[in-house]
């Protein structure tokens, strides 16, 4: 069918980005085809369809779902091609953008660490002294 890897981000111009941007851009976009694919698959349903459906979904019944949709939805891989197209499409034209506000954002944090005074670092958390009881609290009053 398809894979979304490394070979998909290239393909899209997104090959560039760093590996943390290219496993989130990776999950966004399944997680986009994924909505996308069931809106359009959930117009075509009947009612008791899509209540079927949705019971193998909420039973995280994978197998069960996949097999459904072959029965009851055998073009549902044209739909799932479709979508992707459509989304591919779109990544490909934003691609430009996407690159350059993830290093813009990459560059302001790297300059907000670097102008952090050291004094103005927030110390590891063991190194905080302990808070002491005011004495009226503690019931060692004078």
């Amino acid at each position: 069918m398809f894979k979304l890897d490394d070979n998909l981000l290239i393909e899209l111009g997104l090959g560039s980005l760093p590996n943390v941007e290219k496993n989130r851009m990776l999950s966004h976009i399944y997680e986009t085809l994924e909505m996308r694919v069931g809106m359009k698959l959930a117009q075509q349903m009947s009612n008791d369809q899509l209540n079927e459906f949705e019971q193998l979904i909420d039973q995280q019944n994978e197998a069960g779902a996949l097999k459904w949709l072959e029965t009851n939805f055998p073009d549902y891989k044209k739909v799932v091609a479709s979508e992707l197209e459509s989304l591919k499409t779109e990544i490909k034209t934003e691609a430009p953008k996407i690159i350059a506000a993830i290093e813009q954002n990459n560059q302001l944090a790297q300059n907000n660490q670097q102008n952090i005074p050291a004094n103005q670092q927030q110390p590891p958390l063991n190194s905080n002294p302990q808070m002491q009881q005011p004495d009226s609290l503690s019931g060692n009053q004078q």
